[in-house]
């Protein structure tokens, strides 16, 4: 769905974005991804800033992934991925980071909330170069 996104060149609010080339599916970035998902979930909280006040650039260099850039698009609630992926192409912060094609790598993660959560599930998508 993210390559199928960067296929088509679209408007991201008011800054038209040409097509970008295809991402690669990083199982590292998805670890990075996974583990902010999992911290969202296990404490209730919906955030950027992660465990031990931890950000997208310091997980993804914890994982073992040598960035030049590194952005993150996160969400709650959405249940599924088709929906998940409109919010974002929705959003145009989320979106312009789908279509920045200077981004190579990906990964995303999902994790299912709990009866205690807010939200369920969780998402988070890291794209990197």
């Amino acid at each position: 769905m993210l390559n199928a996104a960067r296929a088509t060149g679209r408007n991201c609010g008011t800054t038209f974005y040409p097509a970008a080339g295809p991402l690669a599916w990083s199982t590292t970035l998805e670890a990075a991804a996974l583990a902010h998902s999992t911290w969202m979930q296990q404490t209730n909280t919906f955030s950027h800033t992660g465990a031990n006040g931890s950000t997208v650039a310091t997980r993804v260099t914890a994982a073992g992934y040598n960035w030049t850039m590194v952005g993150e698009n996160i969400a709650a609630g959405q249940p599924t991925l088709a929906s998940v992926m409109q919010a974002w192409l929705n959003s145009p912060g989320h979106c312009a980071n789908i279509m920045n094609a200077n981004y190579v790598d990906a990964g995303l993660a999902v994790k299912s909330g709990t009866a205690g959560n807010t939200y369920s599930p969780y998402w988070t998508l890291v794209l990197a170069r």
